[in-house]
């Protein structure tokens, strides 16, 4: 008689459940490394999502808008942008924004990535159809504001009022946002069209940390998983979705 889980005759749920864990068959084991490594990705999945309460916690940066502070091809990790949000956030409507705007940062010592202020990534114009914007936060106003004066003349074109100003006065309350590059973004988001000024639930989370060239596998996944999709008749980012770097997020840069 064999016991529970002999290599040649397997017996009860206990006996097979150990000779799929140890066989050497060959389909067996390689189907046994691949759910391996697949439950090994959500766990850590699952990890770097409670930590950031944010899904995707990682995102591929697909252009240099963000440059030098930010480069394309990065993976960079996002927080929910009000954990950890410092007192001196923006507060709108009686509640905590979660993010720090460059001028409130300079008066707080608040640096993200080698400059004063939160990076965020943002819905534009709150569309979830279109690719997320990483920039940063410059500055907020308020419903019906003249912010003209409130602006850096160099990022502003030539416009001198608030009635030559695109966005002004402010159609509702929100972000002033930026590109840090001066070469490609220099002007404002909300100048050159990009997006409104941003409200603050359009904000999907802060910027937190990046990691050198990792983005650009999952750029690189996303390219061909769309040329595949392409040829399928599906949507490719569903097969280039996933933790290292589940979404793409677009910096937007411009001449």
């Amino acid at each position: 008689m064999t016991s529970p889980g002999d290599e040649d005759d397997p017996v009860g749920p206990i006996g097979w459940l150990k000779w799929l864990w140890t066989t050497e068959h060959g389909l067996i084991a390689f189907l046994r490394e691949i759910v391996g490594s697949i439950l090994i990705v959500l766990l850590v999945g699952a990890l770097l999502f409670g930590i950031s309460g944010v899904w995707p916690p990682m995102v591929a940066i697909e252009s240099p808008s963000m440059d030098p502070n930010i480069q394309q091809g990065d993976l960079v990790f996002v927080m929910e942008e009000h954990r950890f949000s410092g007192d001196a956030a923006i507060d709108h409507n009686g509640e905590s924004t979660g993010v720090i705007p460059y001028q409130q940062a300079q008066e707080a010592d608040h640096e993200k990535f080698d400059s004063y202020g939160d990076v965020i990534i943002y819905e534009p114009d709150g569309s979830e159809q279109q690719t997320p914007i990483i920039h940063r936060a410059r500055f907020w106003v308020d419903e019906g504001e003249n912010w003209y004066d409130k602006a850096n003349p160099d990022h502003i074109r030539d416009a001198e009022n608030c009635e030559e100003l695109p966005n002004c006065p402010a159609e509702h309350s929100g972000f002033i946002t930026k590109g840090d590059n001066k070469e490609k973004n220099g002007q404002y988001d909300q100048v050159v069209g990009l997006s409104e000024p941003v409200k603050p639930e359009w904000v999907i989370g802060t910027a937190v940390f990046r990691i050198p060239y990792l983005g650009s596998i999952r750029l690189l996944m996303g390219m061909i998983s769309g040329q595949v999709a392409s040829a399928a008749g599906v949507y490719g980012g569903l097969l280039g979705t996933g933790l290292l770097g589940g979404a793409i997020v677009m910096d937007h840069a411009r001449s």
